[in-house]
């Protein structure tokens, strides 16, 4: 980045820069924001921005954010613990969540796979899922990772990883969305809907 903006200015643009979707324009749109904030908002943005880690660290059980200790997910005594719900982003449980259609466990691993990126399988940490299937006595999994290479070649791991395992796997289905019109869908989405096509 060109020296445009006074040095700090240009250090808080480059770290906006980091978070996803925003680009150099939204980023100096932010930075300027920043510099009408009150002091008393700036410094309890700032003094957030460091203990959110410790204030919402993941659980040790099922790597959803939690508060303290283990997660309301894993200590609900309604879930129904015969089925686990692996994603690869905490977020996306909260995504599952608003369905109401499961009420299963869940399962965050810590990364997608891609070599390119130095994320290799030994990261995944699949001992832990592979724990918690059999202490839970799981017969089913749902792998619910994005249509993507990445989650598309992670899918097709843990499904060798776990066929040891006497339970059903399945991937959330991909194709169509609800109201839309063939002819604004693009042939890679289309394809997959035809692939994934059920019986009616």
């Amino acid at each position: 980045m060109s020296q445009k903006y006074p040095d700090d200015l240009m250090t808080l643009i480059s770290y906006l820069k980091k978070l996803p979707g925003v680009g150099l324009r939204t980023a100096e749109r932010f930075a300027f924001e920043f510099l009408d904030w009150e002091l008393d908002d700036l410094e309890g943005l700032g003094q957030l921005l460091t203990e959110i880690p410790r204030k919402v660290p993941r659980c040790p059980e099922c790597g959803c954010l939690t508060q303290e200790g283990a997660c309301r997910f894993c200590t609900d005594p309604s879930r129904e613990t015969s089925s686990l719900c692996i994603l690869s982003s905490a977020r996306d449980v909260y995504a599952i969540e608003d369905t109401h259609t499961f009420k299963g466990l869940y399962h965050v691993v810590e990364h997608l796979l891609s070599p390119l990126d130095g994320r290799h399988a030994s990261q995944l940490k699949t001992d832990r899922i592979e724990e918690r299937i059999a202490r839970h006595k799981i017969t089913e999994v749902i792998i619910a990772f994005d249509s993507t290479l990445e989650g598309d070649t992670t899918a097709l791991f843990l499904k060798n990883q776990l066929s040891k395992f006497p339970l059903s796997i399945s991937r959330l289905g991909v194709g169509l969305p609800m109201g839309s019109s063939l002819e604004y869908i693009d042939s890679g989405t289309l394809s997959r809907a035809l692939a994934g096509r059920q019986s009616l």
